[in-house]
């Protein structure tokens, strides 16, 4: 890129702010992911997800929990109560609980006075005395749930394990945790990428790139969202780089082959 005087940009540094969502390529992509944990999770669990009145007997809804709701676990909340599923959803940041509820979902909290959310509206890295109190704050519900989808995440980070063995050890046999932050180390502490494991009767998915199997329409919203960005930048058939835009100075890598992103900048030193 240097060598050569291009102007680079990375998809995935576009900020979370309101005037850059038509070109936000994680958001567009974990929507897809979301909805395809709800489905994996259906499939991988023995049960019905909705209550069903039959003959028979009547079948209660399986309950299911989201660890996480930025936007691939609002998606998969939604997809869950979709399917008729009870469902129940954690996150760090308290800003959530309104997404979480208005989607009918509960949403369930340690302690309602912590907040863990940056300014750019992600969650955000937390202490291990923290961490401790909420994986003991999770353990009390995972006996009772029928699967878990886990989405918790950190930009540039490893994901933060909320589930540990000992918790999947107390989980009801045939429940199903789907890890869908598996590529970066998992949310949950026996995840293997890639791969469907069983731990004392509990399936573990750790399938990665689930956008990638609803290949149709990932390349469509992939493609509207660099489609948005192009018709930010060129204007009047000119192409004007500002490197003070709130959105350009956060996705332009190189400009003109100089490195002018800061976190690049550090990377390169």
């Amino acid at each position: 890129f240097t060598k050569k005087s291009i102007t680079a940009f990375d998809m995935a540094l576009i900020p979370r702010i309101s005037r850059a969502q038509r070109m936000d390529v994680l958001s567009s992509q974990a929507s897809i992911a979301g909805y395809k944990s709800a489905l994996l999770a259906a499939n991988e669990l023995g049960i019905y997800f909705p209550m069903m009145m039959t003959a028979a007997g009547t079948v209660p809804p399986a309950k299911i929990l989201i660890l996480g709701a930025g936007v691939a676990g609002l998606q998969a909340i939604a997809t869950a109560k979709r399917l008729g599923a009870i469902v129940f959803a954690f996150d760090v940041r308290l800003a959530a609980g309104e997404q979480i509820e208005s989607l009918g979902a509960n949403f369930i909290h340690p302690d309602k006075s912590q907040d863990a959310e940056t300014e750019s509206g992600y969650a955000k890295e937390q202490g291990e005395d923290e961490q401790i109190k909420q994986r003991k704050f999770l353990s009390t519900h995972l006996q009772n749930i029928d699967a878990i989808i886990t989405t918790a995440a950190i930009p540039g980070k490893k994901a933060p394990v909320l589930i540990t063995t000992e918790m999947v050890s107390n989980m009801k046999a045939g429940s199903v945790i789907v890890d869908l932050a598996a590529e970066t180390g998992g949310n949950c502490a026996l995840t293997e990428t890639n791969q469907t494991i069983q731990h004392n009767g509990v399936s573990i998915v750790g399938t990665t790139n689930l956008h990638s199997t609803l290949p149709t329409d990932a390349s469509q919203v992939y493609s509207n969202n660099i489609s948005n960005l192009v018709s930010y930048i060129v204007k009047n058939n000119n192409a004007a780089i500002d490197l003070q835009d709130p959105i350009l100075k956060e996705v332009v890598v190189t400009h003109k082959g100089t490195i002018v992103h800061p976190a690049i900048k550090d990377l390169s030193e």
